[in-house]
């Protein structure tokens, strides 16, 4: 096993490449699995050394984790699509590659696994009994962990993910439209609740410093990652300064409340709709990460000032839909 080389899974995804990045950062070596090397080098991250293979065969995930000291599990269903039948069997995987390479598996958390009643501040020993089928999937991943045999283990909970590199979160596609021009900010937040959000490079920077100490971690171990725990509207009202700070002529767009009518009317016929529905109690309840214990850890915990995050974000994702 060489110590500092690190298999990423989901490296041209957003997690996945952002933590690819940080790792590389760091010193570390690391090999990407991908379906499709070529176009991985194309498009994820510079300098990962980029293997064939598929989450989904364990053959290839055995392969691919052979000789590293780290297995980063970032690979998730796409579209919310067959949660329980892809994401168990994909982890699963990784847990038999790595108890094999001798690897420590790393994998982020959510907030999933919490009911509205866990709040309004979790530590890390904060009741897990979800309401949802997500939550409930997500239980069963951690406890897969937990119950396998010699293997290392470390989980970072953060909120709901944003910044230059987050295909799927609700900040890239609903409040800053994939990069188009933006006419409102649409956004669900209950006015007064609080909203958990984390910063991908903030995020990946920590994961990145928690294992270049792998060897003074517990086997086990669970920390929150508190990110941005913003009140009401603020991450729209930072969207539309970002947007207004990047129009020549200085339009704000308003901010305006996310319409969930069409949500519900489509939900019979499109399952991402039925799974926004079954979340929506994160938009209306406060669940705040409590980070004291990875503060202890590391000294502080990496943090970009929203609006820095946020305009950097929105640069990014206008640049891409430009070129």
């Amino acid at each position: 096993m060489t110590d500092r080389l690190a298999l990423v899974t989901g490296a041209t995804g957003g997690i996945g490449g952002a933590v690819a990045e940080a790792l590389l950062r760091h010193g570390w070596r690391v090999r990407g699995l991908a379906r499709d090397p070529d176009r991985a080098r194309r498009t994820g991250p510079a300098g990962v050394d980029w293997v064939a293979g598929d989450a989904l065969r364990a053959a290839d995930m055995a392969a691919a984790a052979r000789g590293a000291g780290i297995l980063f599990h970032g690979v998730n269903p796409p579209g919310y699509r067959d949660w329980r039948g892809l994401a168990l069997p994909m982890l699963g995987h990784a847990i038999t590659a790595a108890q094999a390479a001798g690897a420590r598996l790393v994998m982020p958390g959510n907030l999933y696994v919490y009911a509205p009643e866990a709040g309004p501040r979790l530590g890390e020993d904060a009741p897990r009994r979800p309401r949802t089928r997500k939550g409930a999937v997500r239980v069963e991943m951690e406890a897969m962990l937990a119950a396998a045999d010699g293997l290392d283990h470390l989980i970072l909970c953060a909120g709901d993910f944003f910044g230059p590199h987050a295909p799927s979160s609700w900040v890239t596609t609903v409040l800053m439209r994939e990069g188009r021009p933006l006419r409102r900010v649409a956004t669900p937040e209950s006015p007064g609740a609080g909203h958990a959000w984390a910063y991908l490079p903030d995020l990946a920077e920590t994961f990145a410093r928690l294992l270049d100490d792998a060897a003074t971690l517990p086997r086990q171990l669970r920390l929150n990652f508190r990110g941005h725990h913003l009140q009401g509207r603020a991450m729209a009202e930072a969207v539309a300064e970002a947007a207004a700070q990047a129009d020549p002529g200085g339009r704000r767009p308003p901010v305006r409340p996310f319409a969930w009518t069409p949500v519900y009317l489509g939900a019979p016929f499109v399952t991402v709709l039925r799974e926004l529905i079954e979340m929506r109690y994160l938009w209306s309840t406060t669940l705040e990460l409590d980070n004291a214990r990875l503060v202890a850890r590391l000294g502080a915990e990496p943090h970009t000032p929203l609006a820095a995050a946020v305009a950097t974000s929105l640069a990014a994702l206008r640049a891409r839909r430009a070129a």
